[in-house]
This record gives structure tokens, sequence and C-alpha cells, in this order.
């Protein structure tokens, strides 16, 4: 979070027992513009929401769950923001203490590995056509396993600037992640080179001992339009053994939805959960 927020306001809500015994908690960051308190999902967060201490003295799960929720919503409808939405991870499959109050959902999927396969079961997994345009690939691009964070900023601010005009992540935001995660050891950037050695297409991946998340891509525009292909798989395959699970990180439009299912990923739904008030804003924010 201080990465992801740096310059903005976050904080975390906490639910305590007597003892001082942490039994959950829920980070969130919180922002006012046009005189509207707000809390929304930090850029390049895929994921927010509760997280829970279950242990062996919590008894039954849902139980726990429900008691521990209700305290977070109390402590967040208490921040009386006008707009406050956020991403569950898909481990959150219960979100009754935020419906009990007054907030909605709208289910949304990602497409994941989970677990991660094993190098030689990729091939298995993906459809007939991935593997193909592997092939094609392969004998045109060479993979550099350690693209600089300032060459893969220039190319993904040429990427969106092509595509939208503006790269809606500032040099210094990408820049910040890439060296933050780097430096922990927890960031990959995997790009591919034409026989010229220009960089062609980058993707940078974020992961713990828990999953890998795929964070930002970009490519030129005269590449080879299957190039993707080969710079998945070939992180897929690196990533076993430092991780347990791959988040491809979405999406709902129709032809990236098509391509993270053709390596065989399995379609995840998660929560987005809203409050509006007053109620006029729940149509803007839908």
């Amino acid at each position: 979070m201080d990465t992801v927020c740096h310059g903005k306001q976050w904080d975390v809500l906490l639910a305590e027992q007597s003892n001082g015994f942490i039994d959950g908690a829920l980070p969130y960051l919180i922002g006012n513009k046009f005189g509207l308190r707000y809390i929304l999902q930090p850029q390049l967060t895929q994921f927010s929401g509760p997280w829970f201490n279950h242990h062996p003295l919590t008894g039954d799960p849902a139980e726990f769950e429900h008691h521990v929720g209700e305290q977070l919503v109390a402590q967040l409808d208490a921040l009386n923001t006008r707009i406050c939405l956020m991403h569950f991870s898909p481990s959150i499959t219960d979100w009754l203490p935020f419906y009990w109050h007054g907030y909605r959902q709208t289910t949304r999927y990602t497409y994941r590995f989970d677990p991660l396969p094993l190098p030689e079961q990729l091939e298995s997994l993906a459809d007939r056509g991935r593997k193909r345009q592997l092939d094609e690939v392969r004998t045109t691009y060479t993979i550099d396993r350690n693209v600089g964070s300032e060459e893969f900023v220039s190319l993904h601010n040429e990427y969106w600037e092509r595509r939208s005009g503006e790269d809606l992540l500032s040099r210094e935001f990408q820049l910040r992640i890439i060296d933050t995660a780097r430096t922990r050891g927890q960031g990959l950037i995997y790009g591919l080179r034409d026989k010229s050695g220009t960089l062609v297409a980058a993707r940078f991946v974020v992961f713990d001992s828990s999953c890998a998340y795929a964070l930002l891509s970009a490519m030129r525009p005269d590449t080879l339009r299957n190039s993707m292909t080969l710079l998945v798989w070939a992180l897929l395959t690196d990533l076993h053994g430092k991780t347990q699970a791959f988040d491809f990180e979405g999406s709902m439009d129709a032809g990236i939805e098509h391509f993270y299912r053709s390596f065989g990923a399995k379609q995840t739904p998660f929560f987005k959960v809203y409050k509006c008030r007053p109620s006029l804003l729940d149509r803007i924010i839908r």
C-alpha cells in the first residue's frame, strides 16, 4: 500500500479482541475530490477487501467471518464516504456483512492457474491455436529475461499513447512499482527482441509465495500479434517453484478473456462491492 498509494492517504481498519489480538483487517485508499470523500481501488491493485485471521479458536469459519465482517463494515461506514468501491480477492466468497449494511455487489472474472502447472503440463493445457503461435514467434524473436525498468516504461508509455492518447499511469508511478518489486525480489520483466535487438514487447509480473500477478504489458505496433504468447509461456515456466498460482488479472473484455482462457487458465469469479451516497451516485459508479 505504501508503494501504490504513494502521495495519497491510506489506512487500515482492524477487528480486535479485548486482549489486542487481531481477528481481521481492511486496508483502504481514501481521497477527496469536488467535496466528495471516496474509497477506491489503488492503481494496479486488482484486489483489496477484508482479511480474516483464522485460527484454531475461531470455531465455525462462516460465523467468524460474519462477526469480524460486521466490525469492519461498521468502521467503514463511520468514515462517511460518498463512494466506497472495493474488489475482493477471489478467496472471499461471502460478502453478507456488506450486503446487510446496504452494499451492492457485481461479479467480475479473472483467469487463474491455481495451482501453477508444471512446465511440461503447459502445452497439454493450451488450445492448439496457442501452440501453433509459439512456433511462429520463437523463430522471429528472442526472450530477454532482464529488461531494464526505464526501457519497459518507455515502451509502455508509447503503447498507450498510440492506443488512447495518453498513459494513465505516470512514469514515476510505474518506475516506483517496478523498482520496489525488483528490490524485494518479487518482480520480473520479460521482453522480446527482434534480430536488431529492439525491444518489441514486454510484460511485468509481481509475485509472492502465494500468487503471481500480470500487471503491465506493452508492444510495438509492427510486432507479431501473437508475441505475448511466448512471453506468457516463458513467465509461467520460470515462475514455477517461486509461487503457487498465477493470476492474469482479468479481463471482462471478450478478446482479452479469450486470450487468457486459451492457455488453459480457469475462469475465477471475484466480487466488486460498492455503496454510494446519495443513491444518484450509484448510476455513475455502475
